[in-house]
């Protein structure tokens, strides 16, 4: 690669590493790891599916900003109006449970990195205020330097956890263990919350839109598609491996022993990393309590950002005349305090019930998934677009599995649980 190309892709980099932060997190080091814990690795291929058929989606969020100049918000205003209506609902709904969601581990995690377990919901009180903070001052710069860092922690140590795994081999199973029917009513509603957010939501990427118009506006660069989807891509496989990584671990280390993971928040964080320690020697303690903390926080900080930016943007188009914004630094720290509130609120009411409530957003996730994925794709292969910008056939084909994919799995739960 020439230097020139090195310097404008390191000007390029960015929104897909956030990405890949934001999804890390809870379907990662939570869900992947219940995934391994529970089934072994019978998951695996729910696993690689959700990441293969949801790939368009999310690739889609960049691809329309780099195509356009526009996010893909303003895409859905494009379909109609009833569309943006439905995302602004859509995404009320789904702020408030999926940041309670993140911040309720992300709480866990830090009580268990500094030993402050006794501060209860102070801790979460205090970390909603260190994000809101850091994304009030900084915004985007601060951001996009944070996570880098973050990103480059947790990557190091995710690897060398999984690779001190590899060679130690799994943790003996109980005598008698009986695998479990992963065909039953429970399992497969597991299932369906696994790969609700693996690698995360799929109306969430709007957000890879937003974030790459920002990186447009903080380097003053507009990079070719080509270098656009080579920083989405690379975040999207790092997230991939990632989550085979997270799958092994929790295989490895609980598959069979019959010890369960606790349901509680602090205990959850207390439970994975004492695991993790007791698995790979008390060395790696501070290692894995630092790894597993900078996975939540990244994820959490991302998550405020980005429901930040998108219901900002989303008011505007609403509510207000065409070509006049909100005064933007009001209406985005405005929004970041609802979303703190709102979701401190649910972790309140439902904190000790940390993995039902991860359940219920990703859930939600899921349910909604066929029909962003169907708009996302209407709008990339639309007249907004130039036809050399559009997806490729085998893209188009990976979409329409895709939306099958999420539409069958959709209908399935609501059989299941409704019907």
């Amino acid at each position: 690669m020439k230097q020139n190309q090195i310097t404008n892709f390191l000007k390029t980099l960015g929104p897909g590493i956030l990405f890949a932060s934001t999804a890390i997190g809870v379907s990662h080091l939570v869900q992947s790891t219940r995934a391994g814990a529970n089934f072994g690795f019978a998951l695996v291929g729910y696993i690689i599916a959700a990441n293969l058929f949801k790939y368009p989606f999310f690739e889609y969020g960049s691809r329309y900003a780099n195509a356009t100049g526009e996010s893909i918000i303003d895409g859905y205003k494009r379909i109609g109006k009833w569309m943006l209506w439905l995302y602004f609902i859509i995404t009320i709904i789904s702020m408030l449970f999926v940041t309670a969601a993140v911040g309720a581990v992300t709480s866990g995690f830090l009580q268990n990195l500094f030993g402050i377990t006794s501060w209860g919901i102070y801790a979460t009180v205090a970390l909603f205020a260190v994000c809101i903070g850091i994304l009030m001052s900084g915004r985007y710069s601060l951001l996009d330097s944070l996570i880098k860092v973050i990103g480059t922690v947790l990557l190091v140590s995710t690897i060398f956890a999984f690779v001190l795994a590899l060679f130690k081999g799994p943790n003996p199973q109980i005598p008698d263990f009986v695998p479990p029917n992963i065909w039953d009513e429970g399992s497969m509603l597991f299932i369906i919350a696994l790969m609700g957010w693996m690698p995360t939501a799929v109306d969430l990427s709007a957000w890879n839109s937003l974030w790459t118009l920002e990186r447009i506006k903080q380097t003053g660069y507009k990079p070719s598609m080509k270098e656009t989807l080579a920083d989405f891509n690379l975040g999207y496989i790092v997230s991939a491996v990632l989550s085979l990584c997270f799958v092994t671990l929790g295989a490895y280390m609980l598959y069979g022993t019959g010890t369960e993971l606790p349901n509680s928040s602090g205990a959850f964080a207390h439970a994975v990393v004492g695991l993790y320690t007791n698995y790979i020697g008390d060395w790696s303690y501070l290692i894995i309590a630092t790894a597993a903390f900078s996975i939540m926080f990244g994820t959490c900080i991302a998550v405020f950002d980005g429901f930040a930016r998108s219901f900002e943007r989303t008011i505007e188009l609403l509510f207000l005349p065409e070509e006049q914004n909100l005064s933007t630094k009001k209406a985005y720290n405005l929004s970041l305090a609802v979303i703190g509130i709102g979701a401190f609120l649910i972790i309140f009411l439902l904190g000790k019930h940390m993995k039902t409530l991860v359940d219920l957003a990703t859930t939600i996730s899921f349910l909604i998934a066929p029909l962003i994925a169907i708009v996302n794709f209407r709008l990339v292969t639309g007249n907004q677009v130039q036809k050399k910008d559009q997806p490729t056939t085998w893209l188009k084909a990976l979409s329409w599995s895709g939306i099958v994919f999420l539409s069958g799995f959709a209908l399935y739960f609501i059989y299941v649980k409704f019907i």
